[in-house]
């Protein structure tokens, strides 16, 4: 890559090229996750299936490549969502935090700032992408090929032709109040166990190691932290015009599954945020390091 590339610029690509990576590989975990969210409840205890009966019913019924439906959305939504998200926190620490460590509460706030700028920008990618998971006869019964979206544009085309901008950004508030908290829970942690971890003493060799061990530990409270959030947000986006405020899909959630509902596709969704997380803090950090600039 160029040197005279603006840092910016510079912070973008390696968050994109470091949200490639993590998408690709765990893409299979946020399907099941969907799928375990949107299961109805029937009599013959469908709604009970387990995150492995699942996996082997969608290989057995979907191919292996099943796992993989719903990852041209997800690279049209991670590639420059992460981008944005990291070149927005490169941006914010730049101006706020010249040459220190951000505290607990100022992670916290870039965190949230830069998912919640990220997350508007890319919205309308990720209701097509939650849609395209959901697409399977085990999967919303009531209204099995609904979505039979042929791409990603064509996608977006017809959400926009028939639910207007309110079904493009379907789902806005519980997913700032899933991404934005798990953003600044998430940095808070990072930074925290980052800090009280002796790096001057450590060989360089270990360093994406530990990265990678402070971004697991990190990902895990984030991950429970925001799990009924993550749940209400895959049904208003899935069903629209059902769920028109946020109020409703908690009701309906509640009422059909209890307390436990809203920590549906929690163990897939845990391994896959923070698997996500942990490898994409790893990947940005050292390439930033490559490129000279302090990530």
């Amino acid at each position: 890559l160029p040197f005279q590339m603006h840092p910016v610029l510079k912070a973008f690509v390696c968050g994109s090229i470091s949200g490639t990576c993590s998408t690709l590989l765990f893409q299979p975990l946020d399907l099941l996750k969907t799928r375990l969210q949107t299961l109805q409840p029937a009599v013959n205890g469908s709604s009970r299936a387990g995150m492995v009966t699942l996996l082997f019913r969608v290989v057995r019924t979907e191919s292996l490549l099943g796992l993989w439906k719903g990852v041209s959305p997800s690279f049209a939504r991670c590639i420059p969502g992460v981008g944005i998200y990291f070149s927005t926190l490169y941006m914010m620490k730049q101006k706020f935090l010249v040459d220190r460590s951000p505290t607990a509460l100022e992670s916290v706030l870039l965190g949230v700032t830069a998912r919640a700028v990220s997350g508007i920008c890319m919205l309308p990618v990720t209701v097509v992408k939650t849609r395209y998971e959901a697409m399977t006869d085990h999967c919303l019964p009531l209204q099995s090929g609904k979505f039979g979206y042929g791409s990603v544009y064509g996608a977006l085309k017809n959400i926009y032709q028939t639910e207007g901008a309110r079904g493009m950004f379907s789902g806005l508030t519980a997913t700032l109040l899933r991404d934005a908290p798990f953003s600044g829970i998430y940095l808070m942690f990072y930074t925290q166990t980052k800090n009280l971890t002796p790096q001057d003493e450590l060989d360089p060799v270990l360093m994406p190691l530990l990265n990678f061990g402070c971004g697991i530990f990190a990902g895990i409270l984030a991950s429970l932290a925001t799990q009924p959030a993550d749940v209400i947000k895959t049904h208003m986006q899935l069903s629209p015009q059902t769920y028109r405020r946020t109020s409703q899909a908690i009701a309906f959630i509640y009422k059909d599954f209890g307390l436990a509902g809203f920590f549906r596709g929690g163990v897939p969704r845990a391994l896959r945020r923070t698997l996500m997380a942990a490898m994409a803090w790893t990947v940005y950090e050292q390439m930033m390091e490559k490129m000279g600039l302090k990530s």
